[in-house]
């Protein structure tokens, strides 16, 4: 299976949007948090005690991932001052480089002694995204000089690590460098960048090298409580878990690996189908930004980062190129459409590191230092973070989301996402015209391949479909249907029944046990306090029998939903008989989760009584 990746596609409508306002907003916004907190001149090397802005031993990666975006989006979008502030960094990069090839902002200046002597100071995480942005950026412009560094720098490792096994531990602390590795072999052709990903991978959860751990946390928080290829659930920190499937997933591609295949479906289907919120976060828990039991999904005090909705993402992209299933891309809609866009501002400047389900501001101004420093939760997105790793996600996931939409093999091209867009590859050109996700019209106009199939994946929330205007009766398989293509020229039409729908829980899940939440296509709605009312969101309720009105709004670009439902009538007391009849009727109205926030702060709520 062949993936097409996002150079090859042209995005038009909500993505063409959302690209230019990383473009022409968060790239250039992010690029100036960073410089005024000293991420970019960390990279002159020359910091000494005393100095302001010490380098943090992660800054090299919030700056990578910012060079990587910046990279894909000059792949899509030429521009010639971006590049110049992209060659200035590796120009740094250049200077500042060991003769054996070692880079890193905090242990060449702060600590140079202890270098790969701490497994969880993120030196090979760090190496990981560099790489990813040398290689994007080689990609986007042909300029080989980051490329050429960056191997340098891996072939050190590649001695360090695999060949002497001379370093303080055998494993990364936080994964990263796996998958990076895989881009880096398919970039190259050497071998070498695959064995040593098959090195970091095997050798998880096996080595003593690795037993020392902060006193804070435990193996389990590592992924490294057991080999990777007996995982049956997903485990420890969310993103670094992620990150860690990812590299599984793409090593047991490349190798046919079956029993790591296995491990990555057995965690895949344990994080879908207990340890997700509806929004397609991950991560329930502050305490180590992790997994935690089967089912435990608490909507307030969700830890749902971005960067974890993003790893899983990724995750769920290469399960689904390996094994087309539409379960896989479900998840990855799920997340994409909801936490990820959560995660930045509308206008593109502000961040979200935590994606929580439920904000009661009230209770939130009350114990806010509890909230923000034990919980890392904020009623409004913020420009920077000490911790800033989700805004340079934002702003390399976006440009590349091309790389979600379709996969291929010689007689197949599965469509994954649908999104506005013309794709041209491998003699094949597929233009998608379509509003999806606020509609459920596509037309596709297929060139190139006749005689072969167009794959559709029908999305699980979808309950009724047609192509071409009728009920489809041809093969259905894993969640796709497949369309011969006849002519050299073809225009394919799916539709999509985009109804409003009200999605119940698990009653394992406690938190959710007699609530709804109310959803379109892919997206998932909440309520804030502004637009309904000023009261209480606990105290409103949606009539089981209800009735859905949606109107678009251009603020948010995409469909509002009011809905007939009861508001509890006020009561001063802590208890009292129940009356079912103490409820006045009332509208309750809703908008897309991802745009919560973005008028002042107010009360959210996703998960809503019913009666």
């Amino acid at each position: 299976m062949k993936s097409v990746s996002f150079d090859k596609i042209k995005l038009g409508g909500f993505w063409k949007d959302r690209f230019e306002t990383n473009r022409d907003s968060t790239i250039p916004s992010v690029f100036d948090r960073f410089s005024d907190t000293g991420r970019f001149k960390a990279f002159e090397c020359n910091w000494k005690e005393g100095d302001p802005f010490k380098p943090h031993f992660f800054w090299d990666s919030d700056v990578a991932k910012w060079l990587e975006g910046a990279a894909y989006s000059i792949a899509l979008s030429p521009d010639k001052e971006l590049e110049k502030k992209i060659d200035e960094v590796v120009d740094l990069i250049e200077k500042n480089q060991g003769e054996d090839g070692y880079f890193n902002i905090y242990f060449t200046v702060v600590e140079p002694e202890k270098r790969f002597s701490n497994r969880d100071c993120h030196e090979l995480y760090c190496a990981g995204h560099l790489t990813e942005a040398a290689i994007a950026y080689y990609n986007a412009t042909g300029k080989d000089k980051f490329l050429l560094l960056m191997r340098k720098y891996i072939d050190y490792i590649y001695q360090v690590f695999l060949v002497e096994d001379s370093a303080g531990f055998s494993t990364p602390g936080h994964e990263e460098i796996e998958l990076a590795l895989i881009k880096l072999y398919d970039c190259t052709g050497e071998k070498k960048y695959l064995d040593l990903s098959a090195h970091f991978i095997n050798t998880r959860g096996t080595s003593e090298k690795d037993s020392g751990i902060p006193d804070w946390s435990n193996q389990l928080y590592f992924q490294s409580d057991e080999p990777v290829r007996n995982f049956i659930r997903a485990k420890g920190h969310s993103v670094r878990a992620c990150y860690l499937y990812s590299g599984m997933a793409d090593l047991a591609a490349k190798t046919g690996d079956k029993e790591l295949l296995e491990a990555c479906k057995r965690v895949f289907d344990n994080i879908a189908e207990k340890q997700m919120y509806i929004t397609g976060g991950v991560g329930a828990t502050c305490n180590g930004e992790a997994f935690t039991e089967d089912y435990l999904l608490p909507n307030d005090l969700a830890y749902s980062e971005t960067c974890a909705a993003i790893a899983l993402a990724m995750f769920a992209r290469r399960m689904s190129a390996i094994e087309p299933n539409s379960k896989y891309d479900d998840v990855a809609e799920a997340a994409i459409y909801n936490c990820i866009l959560s995660g930045v501002s509308l206008d593109g400047k502000s961040f979200f590191y935590v994606n929580p389900l439920e904000i009661n501001v009230k209770k939130y101004n009350q114990h806010k230092k509890w909230y923000k420093a034990s919980h890392n939760l904020l009623t409004q997105r913020v420009e920077v973070f000490g911790c800033s790793c989700c805004p340079p996600n934002i702003v390399r996931f976006i440009p590349s989301i091309g790389d979600f939409i379709y996969t291929y093999n010689d007689s197949t091209v599965f469509v994954h996402h649908y999104i506005e867009s013309e794709a041209e590859f491998d003699g094949v050109s597929i233009i998608q015209k379509t509003e999806y996700p606020n509609e459920g019209d596509i037309k596709f106009t297929v060139k190139g391949m006749a005689g072969d199939c167009i794959a559709l994946r029908i999305p699980g929330w979808c309950d009724y479909f047609t192509i071409n205007g009728k009920p489809f009766s041809g093969e259905m398989r894993n969640g796709y249907a497949f369309v011969n293509i006849d002519n050299d020229e073809q225009d394919i039409e799916l539709y999509l029944d985009m109804e409003t729908r009200l999605v119940s829980a698990n009653p394992e899940v406690e938190a959710n046990i007699g609530r709804v939440a109310v959803c379109r296509g892919p997206v998932v709605y909440c309520a804030e306090e502004i637009d309904n009312g000023n009261v209480p969101l606990n105290n409103l309720i949606i009539d089981s029998n209800y009735e859905a009105e949606i109107k678009f709004s251009h603020d948010f670009n995409s469909y509002v939903i009011s809905v007939n439902g009861f508001e509890d009538t006020p009561s001063d007391k802590l208890y009292s008989t129940y009356d079912p009849n103490a409820v006045a009727e009332r509208k309750l109205h809703f908008i897309p989760y991802y745009a919560f926030a973005n008028r002042g702060e107010s009360d959210m709520l996703i998960w809503f009584r019913i009666r």
